[in-house]
C-alpha cells in the first residue's frame, strides 16, 4: 500500500486563522464550562450562560406562528430555491413590519432575508473586509463579530461602552480610534451583553459621529422590541438621513424561535452613498455566493407577522421584565458582585466581580468554572464578551429557575468569600 501515514507528507492540516477565530466564540466557553459540571450532582443545571429561552414552557412561541409554518409547508408553494435576497412575500412582510415603528416606509427592495441575524453578520463582515480595512466594535460585545472579522482578516478596533454612563458609547474614544481605513461601526441596541437601551439623543450623536468619520453604521437590532425600562426603543433607521445604516434583525428573539433561522439585513441609503461607492454591488455579490433561508419559513412570514396578536408580545415582555427586576434585586444582595445599571432591555446584564472579597478565585473564568462544578450553574465569564473579571448573566429563563439559580449563586459567593 506504499508509505505508512507517519512517513508520507500530507499537504493539509490545521488552519491557524480558523483556530484563532473560533477561540473568540461563546460556544467554546460554554462547552468548556459544561465539561466542569459534576455528573454526581442530581440538581437540574441552571443555564444562565446563553440567551435562548425557547426551551422553557413560559417562552413557547405563539400558536399562530406555528400554524403559519404548517400552512406554508402544506401549501407546497415554497419548495423551490429562493432568490439571493429572499422571496418577494417575505421581503414585503418584513419591510411593512419594520416600517410600523418608523417615521417613513422601508422599501421591500432594501430588505435582504438571511439565515438568522448571524448570517447577516457574516455577509456584512465579508463584504467590508478589504485589505487594510478596520471595523469598530463595542467592548463588551457580541463576540460573533470578532470571530468573523478574525476569520476574514478584518482588523478590529474596540471602543468602550461606559458602565458609569449607563453603558453609553465612548464617542471621544470612537473618534480617536478611527482613521481613513475604518469602514464601519457596530451598534447593538438593545444591548447584548449589557442590557441597556440607547436614547434617541445618544443614537443621533453616534450617527453624527459616524457621518463625520465617513463610515457605515451597522445597527444590530435583533432585540428590537425587548425594551422594558424607562427608555423606549428607537431604531437607528431613524437616522439614515445623517449616515448610511444597515439594520440587522430576526424573528428569533421576539417570537422565541432562534432555531427557525430567519433574519434580515436592511440597507438604508436615502442619499445613495452605499450605491455610489460600489458597496451595494459588493453586498449583492456576497449575497449571491451565500446560502438562502429556508423557503417555507420565508413563505410563512406574512402570517407569522400578521397573525401574532399583540397580547402574545406584551405578556412575554412582562415576563422578561419581571425576570430582569428579580435578577437586579438579587444581585444587590451579593457583596462580591456589582451591577452598575439596572437592565432595561435584551436578556442580559453585565456585572463586575470584586475578586478582593473572594478567596481561591483567580479570575472570572475560574469563578464560572467552580460555579459550574459546585452548583451546576452556568454563567458566562466576561472575557468571552471582551471584559475580564466581569460576568454576563442571562435572566430570560423560567422565574422559578432564576430563583433557584440565585440561591445557588449566593451560597457559592458566601462559601468563597474571605472570612
Amino acid at each position: 500500500m506504499g508509505d505508512n501515514n507517519g512517513a508520507k507528507q500530507w499537504n493539509f492540516g490545521a488552519n491557524e486563522v480558523v483556530e484563532r477565530s473560533s477561540s473568540l466564540g461563546i460556544r467554546d466557553y460554554l462547552n468548556n464550562l459544561m465539561s466542569n459540571l459534576d455528573g454526581q450532582d442530581k440538581r437540574p443545571v441552571i443555564p444562565l450562560g446563553h440567551g435562548d429561552p425557547s426551551p422553557f414552557p413560559s417562552f413557547r412561541t405563539d400558536q399562530a406562528a406555528v400554524e403559519a409554518i404548517c400552512d406554508a409547508v402544506r401549501s407546497t408553494k415554497f419548495n423551490n430555491y429562493s432568490s439571493s435576497s429572499g422571496i418577494p412575500v417575505a421581503r414585503k412582510a418584513v419591510a411593512e413590519y419594520l416600517s410600523r415603528d418608523l417615521s417613513y416606509e422601508i422599501s421591500p427592495n432594501d430588505v435582504h432575508i438571511t439565515v438568522g441575524c448571524l448570517q447577516a453578520v457574516e455577509i456584512l463582515v465579508s463584504a467590508l473586509a478589504t485589505p487594510g480595512a478596520n471595523i469598530l466594535l463595542p467592548r463588551p460585545s457580541y463576540p460573533m463579530y470578532d470571530s468573523r472579522a478574525a476569520l476574514c482578516q478584518l482588523e478590529v478596533r474596540y471602543f468602550d461602552l461606559l458602565p458609569e454612563n449607563g453603558w453609553d458609547v465612548d464617542l471621544d474614544g470612537v473618534q480617536a480610534l478611527a482613521d481613513d481605513k475604518t469602514v464601519a461601526i457596530v451598534v447593538i441596541n438593545p444591548c447584548n451583553p449589557c442590557g441597556n437601551v440607547f436614547s434617541y439623543q445618544h443614537l443621533q450623536k453616534i450617527a453624527e459621529t459616524a457621518s463625520k468619520l465617513g463610515i457605515l453604521v451597522i445597527a444590530d437590532e435583533v432585540y428590537d422590541h425587548f425594551a422594558f425600562g424607562d427608555k423606549p426603543f428607537v431604531s437607528m433607521a431613524e437616522f439614515a438621513e445623517i449616515v448610511p445604516v444597515i439594520m440587522l434583525g430576526a424573528i428569533s428573539k421576539r417570537w422565541f424561535v432562534p432555531g427557525w433561522r430567519l433574519g434580515w439585513m436592511v440597507t438604508l441609503d436615502p442619499h445613495g452613498i452605499m450605491k455610489d461607492s460600489g458597496f451595494s454591488q459588493t453586498l449583492t455579490s456576497v449575497l449571491n455566493m451565500s446560502t438562502d433561508a429556508a423557503t417555507f419559513v420565508q413563505g410563512a412570514m406574512p402570517d407569522i407577522i400578521g397573525n401574532t396578536k399583540e397580547e402574545f408580545f406584551s405578556s412575554k415582555l412582562e415576563m422578561v421584565k419581571k425576570c430582569a427586576e428579580f435578577c437586579y434585586e438579587e444581585l444587590m444582595k451579593i457583596p462580591c458582585i456589582t451591577c452598575p445599571c439596572k437592565p432595561e432591555g435584551s436578556m442580559f446584564t453585565m456585572v463586575k466581580l470584586n475578586l478582593s472579597l473572594l478567596e481561591d478565585i483567580s479570575d472570572d473564568l475560574d469563578f464560572c468554572s467552580k460555579l459550574a462544578k459546585e452548583e451546576s450553574m452556568i454563567i458566562l465569564p466576561g472575557r468571552a464578551v471582551g471584559l475580564s473579571n466581569w460576568l454576563r448573566i442571562n435572566f430570560a429563563v423560567e422565574l422559578k429557575l432564576l430563583i433557584e439559580g440565585f440561591a445557588r449563586l449566593k451560597n457559592f459567593a458566601e462559601r468563597h468569600s474571605k472570612k
